[in-house]
């Protein structure tokens, strides 16, 4: 089985990733790496040098690749995967694969993003009333596909260990 993590920016899909992937001995893959591994650019240089839609072709193109490997694997998203060229479709007609949406609040969301605003270009000069509906509005337009996960795991005020046996029941 493939297990596909989603969700918003800072929900943890990949932290809990490579958690899972130790538990159940599994290969972790970040969609975000695997396409700075195949592009020799990072995720920021891709957009500046070739734009959006560029980028969003070859994310489509990169997941695709992965669900099409026979080997099983844990794989986060980026927080916008789901959303874009027929992707959430792609991963819900896959067979052998099971999506993991990882909720979080906004509360939870902006806390966890103010603490790491200089590692997220996106969001580095919104202020806090900024960033709040920044969150707000982007959850609101992803959510369709969000929610067309497998399953759903509220992870507001839960340990990592808690959210991955969460995981681990739902999968078996």
């Amino acid at each position: 089985m493939k297990i596909v993590l989603l969700g918003y920016m800072a929900s943890g899909k990949s932290t809990i990733g490579k958690y899972l992937s130790a538990r159940l001995f599994l290969p972790f893959i970040d969609l975000d790496d695997y396409i700075e591994q195949r592009e020799e650019k990072s995720i920021s240089e891709i957009f500046k040098d070739e734009g959006e839609i560029y980028f969003r072709n070859k994310e489509h193109q990169y997941l695709k690749e992965l669900l099409e490997k026979k080997e099983d694997f844990i794989l986060s998203l980026g927080g916008g995967t789901p959303c874009y060229g027929g992707n959430m479709d792609l991963i819900i007609q896959t067979k052998d694969v099971k999506s993991v949406y990882l909720q979080a609040s906004i509360k939870t969301l902006q806390d966890r993003i103010e603490a790491q605003k200089n590692k997220r270009p996106l969001v580095a000069n919104l202020s806090d009333n900024d960033l709040t509906e920044f969150i707000a509005k982007h959850l609101f337009e992803r959510r369709y596909f969000y929610d067309k996960a497998d399953f759903k795991i509220v992870i507001d005020d839960k340990e990592m260990t808690e959210i991955v046996a969460e995981i681990r029941i739902l999968l078996h």
